[in-house]
């Protein structure tokens, strides 16, 4: 690494200033900082000194997602694995199968299990790199800024919202659509309004309905079918709502279920959520404040009947390890460039998000789940929240103050 350090130090000089490769700066800059922390340092005042720059939050983020990142892995291989089993199948057709044939698809097995979920993930995850770090360079070297290192987060975020069978040609339009459209345009990190990856997400759903909802995206086999909990308590008889799920809460809350890779698992989003706490990068008012909106507004639906409607029937722990709730609760709504900043702002931000989250889940059958939906939203009103919070204090100090 000396050896290599020093090659960086020699080559710099082409990069800066008036260097031949000047133009190219923002990219040798990216790669200085992914292998070796910055050397500048203040030296006059006044400065907020502080030992968490931009580069350790980010790598932080990325660390509390390795949970929901192996439970994606390994889930998905299990239900593939699972649906073979149910299908007769040994291996699954084309070049998967070619690598699963000595290895087996026991869904017993942990080692088949995490193989063949990264068959999925993997390739879902450098198409995204690749296609989202492009644009992320191209915009940089334009602009002659630096490469920021929020796009690690975005790229990991983006994948994990994703069903496993998407193609890949639309995780290169979805991220791009993401990258450039609600990031770049409004002028790079820390100027979007709205949550990248989500905004990726949202673009697929409604652009390629086909692919992104209904019983056939969920499990990585082709011709096998099988709902979410979600989708299944949506379509049963009201009066016979939790009878239809055939898993239990603890399947649920471990995330051994059908769904996007990397939002099945609350007990995953559970220890990420005790990494950004702990290091203090997320907001735990916004945290605390959906739990509490998403779970007051579903306990007043359940205590509420509907003789049409069995989300109504829906108990308010089970809301919490269904859907995305707990992966957006943890890693979406908390995004400190698109939410509220102010202390009174997080909580009605938080607030507002999960009590629209459930209000959209139980009051819109075709779209059992609310959460994406919610926290875009929740970007889009967080700087009025926070403006008329600050309006109140200003009010009250010059009352105070006569």
């Amino acid at each position: 690494m000396r050896f290599l350090h020093g090659l960086f130090k020699k080559t710099e000089p082409l990069f800066t200033g008036d260097g031949l490769l000047a133009r190219w700066y923002p990219l040798f800059e990216a790669a200085d900082s992914f292998l070796f922390d910055s050397g500048r340092t203040t030296g006059t005042a006044p400065h907020v000194r502080d030992a968490v720059n931009m580069k350790r939050i980010m790598i932080t983020v990325v660390i509390a997602l390795l949970p929901c990142i192996g439970m994606a892995v390994w889930n998905t291989g299990y239900q593939a694995n699972l649906a073979l089993r149910a299908l007769g199948a040994s291996v699954p057709a084309g070049w998967r199968g070619a690598i699963m044939a000595p290895i087996g698809c026991d869904p017993a097995s942990l080692w088949a299990n995490l193989v063949h979920g990264s068959l999925y993930f993997l390739p879902i995850y450098l198409v995204t790199m690749l296609v989202g770090g492009f644009w992320e360079c191209l915009f940089s070297i334009g602009r002659r800024h630096e490469i920021s290192e929020a796009f690690l987060v975005t790229g990991l975020l983006f994948p994990l919202t994703l069903p496993p069978g998407v193609p890949l040609w639309q995780v290169a339009v979805g991220i791009s659509f993401g990258v450039v459209f609600a990031k770049e345009v409004f002028g790079g990190v820390g100027r979007n309004f709205m949550n990248p990856a989500l905004v990726a997400r949202a673009f697929l759903y409604f652009a390629y309905p086909a692919r992104m909802s209904g019983d056939l995206v969920w499990t990585a086999v082709d011709g096998f079918t099988r709902a979410t909990p979600l989708a299944v308590i949506s379509a049963a008889r009201p009066d016979k709502v939790m009878d239809a799920l055939s898993i239990t809460w603890s399947q649920a809350f471990l995330g051994t279920i059908p769904g996007s890779m990397g939002e099945t698992s609350a007990l995953a989003c559970l220890l990420g959520a005790a990494i950004l706490l702990g290091t203090s990068i997320a907001s735990w008012r916004i945290m605390a404040s959906m739990l509490f909106g998403g779970f007051g507004a579903a306990l007043l639906f359940f205590l509420s009947t509907s003789p049409t409607n069995p989300m109504f029937a829906v108990p308010p722990h089970w809301h919490l390890v269904l859907g995305g709730f707990a992966f957006g609760l943890v890693f979406m709504a908390t995004d400190p460039v698109t939410a509220a900043a102010t202390r009174v702002g997080q909580w009605l931000y938080g607030l507002f998000i999960g009590a629209l989250a459930i209000i959209i889940r139980v009051l819109n059958p075709a779209f059992p789940e609310g959460v994406m939906l919610a926290i875009l939203l929740g970007n889009v009103v967080a700087p009025f929240i926070d403006y008329f919070v600050i309006q109140a204090n200003i009010k009250r100090r010059m009352v105070r103050h006569g």
